[in-house]
């Protein structure tokens, strides 16, 4: 197979693989009454082959060279990455928990139970979908969240792993407001499951250094150059293109952009004002605590993050 050959399968058929393949091979798994250690291995191992994907995909056909290249970050986000999907799974783990005390027991609630499991998680998706759109709106205008959420911009660059960096204490709004409604409802372990997975791949693709082809689904679907605009490190011009999976909710919201006002750069990505973002896992933890908004990098910056390098330190 000639190099060519390989590009041109990647431009074509990455999108389509992680998309429907990996979720459509979830589907499989999780609705074929296999016992939970079963599932739990097949969504991690499918989890991995997303992951492994993007990485492959990202050297054969990359937006940016540089975004390769090692940012210092690759430990940091791997720790973040085990930590978003372990709360995902004790999120998933809380739902009959939260049928039972809030629905009056797991038979009741408004969720449409009766539905194909298929179209129950398409209706999930799409609810998740404009909640978290919605929530990532206001995560850019409202300090204390902004303060949170600026820990997933201060990225230099986009590549599979970004899409799940994220402050804990974040991930945890998300699921509250965003996703916690839906189990409340009455939406069954099963659904939630393929849901968590579905975020998780969508936020893997959406960050992917791959320049996948989408044709005419280019501007109806939140990922590629779409998402690159969201975090350019240029002030307000980065403040559209909130949605996960569609842009219909940006486009009602009045928040679409599809095209950017300059061309974009490999070192377009990060926050304006704190242009040497911490790379250390425990120094973006603190890094709200002492982060204001407008006011440039934080005074303490230093001494925070040297205080957190000690702590780090001290834990192992």
């Amino acid at each position: 197979m000639t190099p060519e050959t390989l590009r041109k399968i990647v431009r074509y058929g990455y999108f389509p693989f992680m998309f429907f393949g990996l979720n459509g091979a979830a589907y499989y798994v999780v609705v074929n009454d296999h016992s939970p250690l079963w599932i739990a291995a097949g969504i991690g191992f499918l989890l991995l082959t997303a992951i492994g994907t993007a990485f492959a995909a990202e050297r054969i056909l990359p937006w940016y060279d540089e975004w390769n290249d090692s940012h210092g970050d690759e430990h940091t986000n791997v720790v973040h990455a085990i930590v978003y999907e372990l709360q995902n799974l004790n999120g998933v783990l809380t739902i009959p928990l939260m049928g039972w005390l809030f629905s009056g027991g797991m038979s009741a609630g408004i969720w449409p139970r009766d539905w194909p499991i298929w179209a129950q998680l398409i209706m999930a998706v799409v609810l998740a979908d404009f909640a978290l759109m919605f929530l990532h709106y206001l995560s850019h205008r409202f300090a204390f969240l902004w303060r949170l959420h600026a820990v997933h911009h201060g990225v230099s660059r986009l590549y599979g792993f970004n899409g799940l960096v994220r402050h804990p204490l974040h991930q945890i709004i998300d699921m509250v407001l965003g996703t916690a409604p839906l189990a409340l409802a009455g939406m069954p372990v099963q659904v939630a499951i393929l849901l968590g997975f579905a975020i998780s791949v969508q936020l893997i693709i959406q960050h992917s250094n791959v320049a996948y082809a989408l044709g005419p689904f280019r501007n109806h679907l939140s990922i590629g150059q779409i998402h690159h605009l969201h975090h350019v490190n240029w002030g307000k011009e980065g403040d559209c293109n909130f949605g996960l999976f569609l842009t219909i909710w940006d486009r009602l919201l009045g928040t679409f952009n599809p095209e950017p006002p300059r061309p974009i750069t490999a070192s377009d990505m990060g926050i304006d004002e704190v242009p040497q973002f911490p790379k250390g896992y425990v120094q973006q933890l603190v890094f709200p605590i002492h982060y204001r908004p407008g006011e440039g990098p934080p005074k303490n910056l230093t001494t925070a993050a040297a205080k957190a390098r000690a702590i780090h330190d001290a834990a192992e």
